[in-house]
């Protein structure tokens, strides 16, 4: 008996602790997550990625330019200000007419061209109101048409101001310049490239409220975002 004591004690103290020798297979540090937690990461980074693109995307569309309708623009305040140089010259043209009293009829002629010139400018502002009560002028060889005629009456009766030396430089200036925004614009009529720069207004205009309606999307998006967080914090 005494043996097989000596024996049984002699086992318990060659056994293993079988708590103090259990080894975890995993470290879980700082860079190591638990696998449930590796789906939650995934879905965050693929958020964060999506919300990059459509960042980087509406800065894209926001920051695209058309060279061809800059172009359009800047041909149109050239012919603005070629109008308005117009307007000022049958202005002084027709103070001095009814002024001197030499010619009543040269007087009301420039207020005519006066008017017509007005007409121009607010053609090329392009506004829905101007163009709502006169849709000819939508089309650019019209536009070109009534700038011609507006030139010429400003240059009609040299022989009045030829004397002014001032003046008639003006008004063959304004004339002149006037004219040649009318070729151009009749040319661009007969080619189309009107009907070009509206087809492209009306894509910018369409970028521009998907790029609206994209900033939208993401500021709701945040919110949601916030108000989902809160309600965890909560809920905790």
């Amino acid at each position: 008996m005494d043996a097989e004591k000596r024996k049984e004690m002699t086992d318990t103290e060659n056994k293993p602790d079988s708590v103090s020798s259990f080894q975890f297979p995993v470290s879980f540090s700082d860079s190591t997550l638990p696998l449930c937690c590796v789906p939650a990461k995934m879905a965050r980074n693929d958020d964060v990625e999506l919300e990059n693109a459509a960042t980087t995307s509406s800065n894209t569309v926001r920051s695209r330019t058309d060279p061809f309708l800059v172009a359009c623009r800047g041909f149109s305040i050239l012919t603005s200000l070629a109008a308005l140089l117009c307007i000022a010259v049958n202005v002084m043209s027709a103070v001095r007419s009814f002024k001197n009293g030499s010619d009543i009829f040269d007087g009301i002629f420039r207020c005519y061209a006066v008017l017509a010139a007005a007409l121009v400018v607010l053609a090329e502002t392009e506004w829905s109101f101007v163009l709502k009560f006169s849709k000819v002028l939508e089309y650019w060889a019209a536009r070109g048409m009534l700038q011609i005629f507006v030139a010429v009456m400003t240059r009609a009766f040299p022989d009045l101001t030829r004397d002014q030396g001032d003046l008639f430089l003006l008004q063959s200036i304004a004339s002149y310049v006037l004219i040649a925004c009318g070729a151009i614009y009749v040319l661009s009529g007969i080619l189309c490239i009107g009907f070009l720069k509206r087809a492209r207004q009306k894509q910018r205009i369409s970028r521009e409220q998907a790029a609206k309606d994209l900033e939208e999307l993401e500021r709701r998006k945040e919110e949601l975002e916030q108000l989902l967080l809160a309600h965890r914090v909560q809920n905790i």
